[in-house]
């Protein structure tokens, strides 16, 4: 972390996106040496009481990497070694994307967030699925899958189930219908049309599915999806994305950058969406937006996620975030009297107002395997 330190000023004095590539192209050359068990030695932290039982998955600890960072799956061993419970890749689209012209990706140092509109840039789900192929990797690996930028609304269904089809070789899916930085993703966030996609992935075999949800859908909206978890009896859901509204609280210059806002900025937002879904499902929820610290994701996961995920906080915060955030977790459970994360889950749901809420304990966790409904 220390190394961090010094190099982050550097870092920050190159563009975003530099910067962003020059560390994934470190980390992709660090992951062909002997150097990646040590990596590994060092960052992860091993605990039976932070693993997690869900959606068919065995996670060594709550904390993942959330989609966007490592968009073509180049570097999920190197993202495990640094103590990440499990890796998402992606998004990936059916055929390669360039994205929207740069700039495209904006720090908000002073908030702690990023803005970005990178426009789902990827290399195609046909690349992409002969790397997850030849991949193996420790810790459960997702993938993030997307409409084609210039596919209609109307032939979604189908695109989806072609990517879906070329990236089969994956632990769990992530299908992306709320990105706020490509066109024709809003028309995708009803009722209607998130019951064909999910029909058509349940018909192509691409089950079990989650769904992740916009954070700046109304309470309405919000219910017509988890309708739909339950009419297709889906096994969970992800909350949230990134936010195309701005907090009047924002102090950086750019705020007022289009694309999706993530990081500290939509923090309590999210864990509010994660705690209303909780509060209205029995399904495991995975929080993500804003977590950087132990304290982010247990408030999270005490609001009923049962993992999490981050990206905006790796950024600020460094290599050493994941295990951090798991030192921390371990402190926290200690605290209050937790015998593992998976007794946390909820625990700030059980009354409220007097009202009895659903918990998402590991008992109702369903079983097989997974395909996600959502995505950065």
């Amino acid at each position: 972390m220390n190394g961090y330190r010094l190099a982050k000023p550097l870092l920050f004095r190159l563009s975003p996106e530099t910067a962003h590539w020059a560390i994934h192209e470190l980390l992709e050359t660090v992951q062909q040496t002997p150097l990646l068990s040590l990596l590994s030695r060092q960052y992860n932290v091993e605990d039976e009481r932070l693993a997690v039982s869900a959606f068919g998955q065995e996670f060594p600890n709550p904390v993942g990497l959330a989609a966007g960072f490592d968009k073509n799956a180049e570097i999920p061993r190197a993202m495990a070694a640094l103590g990440f419970g499990f890796v998402e890749v992606g998004g990936v689209t059916a055929q390669p994307q360039t994205g929207n012209p740069r700039p495209r990706m904006f720090r908000l140092a002073e908030d702690e967030g990023l803005i970005n509109r990178m426009g789902l840039n990827n290399h195609g789900a046909a690349t992409v699925g002969n790397r997850l192929a030849e991949e193996s990797v420790n810790v459960p690996l997702g993938v993030n899958i997307a409409k084609s930028e210039h596919v209609d609304p109307a032939d979604a269904p189908a695109d989806y189930c072609e990517t879906y089809d070329a990236v089969g070789a994956a632990d769990f899916f992530v299908v992306n219908i709320s990105c706020p930085n490509s066109q024709g993703f809003a028309e995708l966030q009803n009722r209607e049309s998130m019951a064909e996609i999910v029909g058509a992935l349940d018909d192509r075999g691409a089950s079990p599915l989650l769904v992740k949800l916009s954070p700046d859908l109304p309470e309405p909206a919000v219910d017509d999806a988890l309708a739909i978890v339950e009419e297709f009896d889906l096994d969970g859901v992800v909350a949230t994305n990134t936010a195309t509204e701005r907090p009047a609280s924002l102090d950086s210059h750019n705020r007022s950058e289009t694309g999706g806002l993530s990081g500290k900025p939509i923090e309590s937002r999210a864990t509010e969406m994660v705690r209303y879904v909780a509060r209205r499902t029995d399904v495991p929820v995975v929080g993500v937006g804003g977590v950087s610290t132990a304290a982010d994701a247990y408030r999270k996961i005490r609001a009923g996620a049962s993992v999490v995920q981050l990206y905006t906080g790796l950024v600020y915060r460094g290599p050493a975030v994941a295990r951090e955030i798991n030192q921390g977790l371990l402190s926290l459970l200690d605290r209050d009297g937790f015998e593992s994360v998976e007794d946390a889950v909820g625990a700030d749901l059980s009354f409220a107002g007097g009202v009895p809420r659903v918990s998402p304990s590991p008992s109702r966790f369903r079983t097989h395997p997974q395909c996600v409904l959502g995505a950065l």
